[in-house]
Formats: structure tokens, C-alpha cells, sequence
């Protein structure tokens, strides 16, 4: 018999919000909390399952980029789409208490506060992809324009190209 996936703050909000979903279990490496390593585990390419990073702004303070897992978040574009002059990755030790979650494990979905949340360019590209479902080995399989929809994102370029 299949184990019962507990779900999640994230699972719960969209259920609220009669929002089409599947959670998706993989297995956790504590080595490796990659967006790599967890495409690897689902079977998926990497420009579906998206990471979730959380970045604080010299002007507006804590927003949310979720940009594909392979690439790495451009500082001056986040800025720039944030309205801000800089930005930066907020340390890990404050991820918990900002978000209500731990690292590899952040979700877009159902943070502690609605922090502005920008999603990169690609992701309405697609029929599906995989965002965390708010912990570790547990990914949330969404239509992204669902997921933009549900959560305010922006769309908007956010990677470093090349």
C-alpha cells in the first residue's frame, strides 16, 4: 500500500483555491538539495522543476525569485523587476523565520507573508512544472499559469544568460 503523502501549507492554499495539482515524492540526498538532484530523482529535465530563492532588496526589502533550477538568479535583474537599486540572497539562517520553511525545502506557495514573487520568463513556457511543496522531498507538479495566477507572480527575466 502507498504511503500517504502528508500534505503541506502549499498543497492546502491551493487546494483553498480549487487549484489542479499533484504532489510528487522524491528522495531526499541531505548531500545534495539541488534542483538538480531533484530533477535527477523525478525523471524530469531541469528547466521544469524550479527553485525557490528568497532575496532581500536596499529599498523594498524580502521578495521571492523562482527561476529554474539549473541557472543562478541575476542579482541586477531581480533588483531592476523588484524595484530596487541591489539585492541579495537572504542568508540561510533567516530562511526559516521569514518563510516557515527550510532550505530545499521553500516553497512559493503559502510563506508566512505574501512576499512579492517574481517567476522567470520561462516558466509559462510549459505545460507543467515542479516547484517545492514546502518540505524536503515533496515536489507540487502545477500548470505554471495556475501558479502565477495563484500566487501574484510577475513574470519576468531573472537569470544570468550564457
Amino acid at each position: 500500500m502507498a504511503e500517504k503523502i502528508q500534505k503541506t501549507n502549499a498543497a492546502r492554499l491551493l487546494d483553498s483555491k480549487k487549484i489542479k495539482y499533484e504532489l510528487v515524492p522524491y528522495v531526499v540526498d541531505e548531500s545534495d538539495l539541488s534542483a538538480i538532484h531533484v530533477a535527477a530523482q523525478l525523471n524530469e529535465p531541469i528547466e521544469l522543476v524550479f527553485k525557490t530563492l528568497v532575496l532581500r532588496g536596499d529599498r523594498n526589502g524580502i521578495f521571492v525569485c523562482v527561476v529554474p533550477g539549473a541557472d543562478e538568479v541575476d542579482l541586477k535583474l531581480a533588483a531592476k523587476v523588484s524595484g530596487n537599486k541591489s539585492c541579495a540572497l537572504v542568508p540561510m539562517k533567516e530562511i526559516l523565520g521569514l518563510t516557515g520553511y527550510i532550505r530545499g525545502g521553500c516553497s512559493p506557495l503559502g510563506m508566512k507573508k505574501n512576499y512579492p514573487t517574481y517567476i522567470h520568463s520561462t516558466a509559462p513556457d510549459y505545460d507543467f512544472i515542479y516547484v517545492s511543496a514546502g518540505v524536503r522531498g515533496l515536489q507540487i507538479k502545477i500548470d505554471p499559469k495556475e501558479l502565477i495566477g495563484c500566487c501574484a507572480m510577475t513574470v519576468a527575466e531573472l537569470v544570468v544568460n550564457g
